[in-house]
């Protein structure tokens, strides 16, 4: 039984997509996934990794307690062998395992997923002696809720500032940072993360873009974006946080990338999923780009399998 959820933990099913800085040797990546891997009850179902943003994401689901597991050894793993003093990538970070967002799947509900993420988060403060902020749902302030907050400043501000400022005190582990940095551990809805490749060498439109389309300052629900550099010195990419599809569907997201870059002669290349996307999310494009009346997950075959093997 997982304390105070009524849900029986054989029964829940969560997912984990902690997110690693490093991005470049394929060792460092092998070592931390087979952390997870050597954990039975979870399955690492997707790893993702871009030596441009330095960054690997996996994805783990399971039940409860396995998950946890498996993340936790993934964290030691990845605080033993990467060094964010000499860690270089265009994403933002502020730790060798820089997020750790717990997400319930099925009927599994959130408290679920807030329970696993405090209690995460107080064992890589405890056991590994890393200070970890607590985000999203798991937040214990209104100024914790969003990613980007934590991150303002990234690594480079926890270790000049963290001890003398207040503000800095993180919820876990003590108040200062080595080489493996800080952590944020959350509990989330299913997000979908989602690149957009544009045939140009120019940063600064890949970032206009992004502030014309991120929600915080005044364009879609529900989007967080950014403009990034890549490998190739002539493709930039609009880097972007879908918080729910349901609001504001990939289509769109794309539709208006499209039309932005077009006013500027610059066409889309591709569009790139990070790690997996609900199948929810996907039937939306096929809804709109279809016009189907009705169209939900629950049209797919393989969502019947799937409950059939959970049920």
């Amino acid at each position: 039984m997982v304390s105070g959820t009524g849900v029986r933990a054989s029964r829940a099913l969560v997912e984990c997509v902690p997110n690693f800085s490093e991005g470049t040797r394929p060792e460092v990546m092998d070592a931390i996934q087979l952390a997870a891997e050597e954990v039975q009850g979870a399955r690492v179902l997707d790893r993702h990794a871009d030596a441009t943003h330095n960054r690997m994401v996996l994805t783990i689901a399971g039940t409860p307690g396995p998950v946890a597991e498996a993340v936790f050894r993934s964290v030691a793993r990845a605080a033993a062998l990467i060094d964010l003093n000499a860690h270089r990538g265009v994403h933002p970070r502020i730790g060798a395992t820089d997020v750790v967002p717990f997400v319930p799947l099925g009927a599994t509900s959130m408290q679920v997923c807030v329970e696993l993420a405090v209690r995460v988060g107080m064992r890589i403060g405890a056991e590994l002696d890393l200070p970890v902020y607590l985000y999203a749902d798991a937040a214990r302030s209104g100024g914790r809720r969003r990613l980007p907050d934590i991150r303002k400043g990234e690594y480079e501000r926890l270790k000049a500032s963290m001890g003398v400022d207040p503000a800095l005190a993180p919820d876990f582990g003590p108040a200062r940072v080595g080489p493996a940095g800080a952590t944020a551990v959350g509990a989330r809805r299913p997000l979908v993360a989602y690149n957009v490749t544009l045939a140009s060498s120019n940063l600064g439109l890949a970032r206009a873009i992004a502030r014309d389309i991120r929600e915080s300052n005044g364009g879609l629900p529900a989007v967080q974006a950014r403009g990034f550099a890549t490998g190739d010195p002539n493709v930039v990419q609009v880097s972007m946080n879908l918080l729910d599809t349901r609001r504001t569907p990939m289509s769109l997201v794309f539709e208006r990338i499209r039309e932005a870059a077009a006013r500027q002669g610059v066409a889309v290349l591709e569009s790139e999923l990070v790690g997996l996307a609900p199948a929810e999310a996907v039937v939306d494009v096929a809804r709109q780009s279809l016009q189907f009346g009705q169209l939900t997950a629950s049209s797919v075959l393989e969502t019947h399998l799937l409950e059939q093997a959970l049920g």
